[in-house]
């Protein structure tokens, strides 16, 4: 593997930073670190609620060491894509379908920039957002890896009770306000870095980002991200599409994940044709591509091992 102190810190000197128009107009921020030899095939990674790709320029080094092209973008109204809500430290968005469109235009235009095999990377809501494009039609990957996959949100009113007090405080109110302040959740008693990962060096990774880059930062969901997320997974997990999508696909959940439901993951695997599921125990928090060594070597290892059997690439 590469050195894991290599890019943590740094955008490597050969990748891109530029922008992308959204079909609305919206500008989003675009990362591209091609590789100019031996290409193996291209990787478009979609990060989480509040991610930025700079989190994971560690698991890109390592991919596009083996010839893999990598993309990477900020979703509309966080990371450097600009904001949907007044107040720039609170996620925001109307309607899951923003990021649908975002991403299905994106796929159209990506895909036609080189040849394959062109293979999608998804963490948390980015898993949950991919898997509903794909189940729409709006892309069809060579194959598919979803990480630590938001198919269900975890909540202690369950989903059902969960989707209902969120519509009704989104009804309340001004939907762009927090639906609470600080952690990742509300009302909980671990430490942020607790729910994300147990390395804290690779947690302070985050810190220096939004430190350096102040326009990153995003805190908590706002009540109509909340009641979207409710709303949007429930209607994908009783998608009767998912059974007849032929895409291969990874995913890899952490059973004690306390942001997303490992539930909602194993009962939506099971209605796909074609998928794999790697489980990890209390070792693994939500970011899996970003634990501790012992951990994250398993994930990067399954990976690889799902990337060889099921998109090897050009010879």
């Amino acid at each position: 593997m590469v050195s894991p102190q290599l890019y943590r810190r740094a955008i490597p000197a050969a990748a891109r930073i530029t922008r992308w128009t959204a079909r609305d107009g919206w500008m989003l921020r675009r990362f591209d670190w091609p590789v100019q030899r031996r290409v193996r095939g291209r990787m478009l990674f979609l990060g989480g609620r509040g991610d930025i790709f700079e989190k994971y320029l560690e698991a890109f080094a390592h991919w596009h060491a083996q010839g893999w092209s990598i993309t990477s973008f900020d979703w509309r109204g966080q990371g450097g894509s600009g904001r949907l809500s007044p107040d720039p430290h609170v996620g925001h968005v109307d309607d899951f379908k923003l990021y649908v469109d975002d991403f299905r235009d994106f796929w159209a235009h990506w895909v036609t920039e080189g040849p394959g095999p062109h293979v999608v990377m998804c963490h948390s809501m980015g898993g949950h957002l991919a898997l509903r494009a794909l189940v729409e039609g709006a892309a069809m990957p060579d194959a598919a890896v979803f990480v630590a996959p938001m198919l269900g949100l975890h909540s202690p009113l369950g989903w059902t009770l969960g989707e209902r007090l969120a519509s009704v405080m989104t009804a309340l109110g001004n939907p762009a306000r927090p639906a609470w302040r600080g952690n990742e959740k509300p009302g909980a008693t671990e430490t942020r870095q607790a729910l994300l990962t147990h390395d804290p060096e690779r947690y302070a990774d985050e810190l220096f980002w939004q430190s350096s880059k102040a326009e990153l930062l995003l805190g908590p969901p706002s009540w109509r991200w909340v009641a979207e997320a409710f709303t949007s997974t429930r209607r994908l997990r009783g998608d009767s599409r998912l059974k007849t999508l032929s895409v291969p696909i990874l995913m890899l959940v952490a059973d004690c994940d306390k942001l997303v439901s490992p539930k909602a993951a194993y009962q939506t695997a099971a209605k796909l044709p074609d998928a794999q599921i790697v489980r990890f125990g209390r070792e693994a928090a939500h970011e899996l591509l970003r634990e501790v060594d012992a951990v994250r070597n398993r994930v990067i290892g399954e990976i690889d091992g799902f990337l060889s059997a099921r998109a090897p690439g050009r010879a």
